[in-house]
């Protein structure tokens, strides 16, 4: 009776209790305060004759939904704008839509090619991408994207995402 209702001598065991329950709200806690990802922030890059703001997370978990918005603003006309994405913005993740949907799509040395068209200066054109990580891909990815207006490049955005499990 002493041992299996008063605990006698097993005191200790509380305390571990007590630590797995602190672990949990540990990580419950890090997980409110973004640590493991999905709040996406702007970043932007500029040139002369365009400037690209991507919109996206910089972290993520496995089976997580999340957008990516890209708004080229064309500070002198594009005749021919094309958004090419890194590798990382498709391996490891489902695309589930694109909208509005590219005047065409290729693939550039393997990655991804959108071709927006024309946007006339002053204009601007937003890309929005909608993406679903797969369970299995964890760790970090490159996902620059670079803006060309036909072949000539415009300029390039710099982007990394890790993806926790």
């Amino acid at each position: 009776m002493k041992r299996n209702r008063d605990l006698a001598g097993r005191g200790w065991q509380r305390w571990i209790r007590r630590g797995l329950l602190a672990l949990l709200f540990a990580v419950c806690l890090l997980g409110l305060l973004n640590v493991f990802g999905q709040r996406p922030r702007t970043a932007s890059t500029a040139t002369d004759r365009a400037r690209l703001d991507l919109y996206a997370p910089a972290a993520v978990r496995g089976g997580l939904l999340f957008e990516a918005r890209l708004t080229v603003h064309a500070l002198r006309e594009l005749k021919d704008a094309r958004l090419v994405l890194d590798r990382g913005w498709s391996e490891g993740m489902t695309i589930n839509t694109i909208e509005p949907s590219p005047v065409g799509e290729a693939s550039r040395d393997g990655r991804l090619s959108f071709d927006l068209g024309h946007v006339p200066a002053g204009e601007q054109h937003v890309l929005y991408l909608q993406f679903q990580v797969n369970p299995t891909n964890v760790g970090s990815r490159s996902q620059d994207v670079e803006l060309f207006d036909g072949d000539t490049h415009v300029l390039t955005r710099s982007h990394s995402i890790r993806v926790y499990p």
